[in-house]
């Protein structure tokens, strides 16, 4: 699925280099779900850009399925984001003035569906996170945990392989984000990739496999959850 060879990326921050990789090789299997954890400013985030194809690294490569991510012009990245790879956000980033509904149509829109197909996909999304009955309700008519599962509605429209999580459950209370992540596993469980950027311990403890970020270097171990059941 993903394979990183000796990539590092650095800023340059208040006339400071900021080194957020650091000659990092590793590798993210078809069908894990990945927890990448590290304190703030360890470069989770930026790891996480580098997976969408959104932020080339300053040295290294990226390979998705065999293909070197950054070797791509702008245009086929984001072909390979569009058809493969779902993203979500803590703040949701739905558009405002738009329905539940509509905001779940909008990647299918994008990817030249009939207005029909859009319906009928936005429909069965928005039932299965069980917003079937609040599906002509606006973001701002809708819970914070409402909000983030029309997210995940939309980021699964397209039915992606890779979902690229960042902190998912920041803004949720307790119950809302053992929902969040149950819905998570459960698209982890149908075959997709799952990478999550997390400061969460009890979201984290749902990945079977942890990527910690100190200092540029990764390492990696199996989550708590799997080491408990073994």
């Amino acid at each position: 699925m993903y394979r990183l060879e000796s990539v590092s990326k650095s800023y340059v921050r208040r006339g400071e280099v900021v080194t957020a990789l650091d000659n990092s090789t590793f590798q993210i299997d078809e069908g894990e779900f990945i927890a990448v954890v590290g304190p703030s400013g360890s470069g989770k985030t930026t790891l996480l850009s580098i997976l969408g194809g959104m932020l080339a690294p300053s040295e290294g490569s990226v390979f998705l399925n065999e293909t070197s991510l950054y070797e791509l012009s702008s245009e086929a990245r984001a072909a390979v984001r569009k058809e493969s790879i779902g993203f979500v956000f803590q703040t949701f980033n739905l558009i405002p003035w738009l329905t539940a509904l509509e905001n779940v149509q909008i990647p299918l829109m994008l990817a030249g569906k009939s207005n029909l197909e859009q319906l009928e996909q936005a429909n069965a999304m928005l039932d299965r996170v069980g917003l079937g009955e609040r599906m002509h309700h606006r973001p701002g008519e809708l819970s914070q945990g409402q909000q983030q599962r029309v997210a995940l509605a939309r980021t699964l429209a397209n039915n992606p392989r890779v979902v690229l999580a960042d902190e998912p459950t920041g803004n949720l209370d307790a119950a809302t984000r053992e929902q969040v992540m149950e819905y998570l596993s459960e698209f982890n469980r149908e075959g997709r990739t799952i990478v999550m950027v997390t400061h969460d311990d009890a979201a984290a403890a749902y990945a079977n496999r942890t990527l910690r970020l100190q200092d540029g270097k990764v390492q990696s171990w199996p989550s708590e959850s799997r080491v408990a059941a073994a």
